[in-house]
């Protein structure tokens, strides 16, 4: 566990300081995250997700509006309801994200030997298969738009 957390926030460090540059907080970021995992949503849910006030919510999506990350907008059928979604600001810091992520990870996996490759594979498909066990969503459908493309 400790190896893994340890590798995890050395690629996590490096990934801050890119983000940092382009004037993103982490708290952005995680915005964006949830808004592509769970798609548009409605202020109050989105309050819930990051565990904090709905005054809060508002005023961090009023920012990011104004950064072109996120965009509110209203439901046909009752526009008395509003939900915020990724602007094309906010998929392009996504995408940009994610392509530096691989990046990295492909730069340290080209460190290792091919039988390194095979068990490291093998280990995180196994890693991969616990967390969906774990998480309930074993067998299921779980895609997230940017990031679950062919490698």
């Amino acid at each position: 566990m400790t190896e893994l957390q340890a590798s995890i926030r050395d690629m996590r460090c490096g990934s801050t300081e890119r983000l940092v540059r382009r004037n993103l907080s982490m708290t952005h970021v995680h915005v964006l995250w949830l808004l592509e995992h769970h798609g548009a949503m409605a202020m109050s849910r989105l309050a819930e997700l990051l565990d904090v006030s709905l005054s809060n919510a508002t005023g961090l999506i009023d920012r990011m509006e104004e950064r072109g990350l996120v965009e509110r907008v209203r439901v046909p059928d009752d526009r008395r309801i509003v939900l915020v979604r990724p602007a094309a600001g906010g998929r392009l810091a996504l995408e940009e994200n994610e392509l530096v992520r691989r990046e990295q990870m492909r730069a340290v996996l080209s460190q290792l030997d091919p039988r390194q490759l095979e068990r490291a594979l093998a280990a995180f498909r196994d890693i991969r298969a616990a967390i969906e066990a774990a998480s309930g969503i074993a067998g299921q459908e779980h895609r997230h738009h940017f990031v679950d493309s062919p490698d």
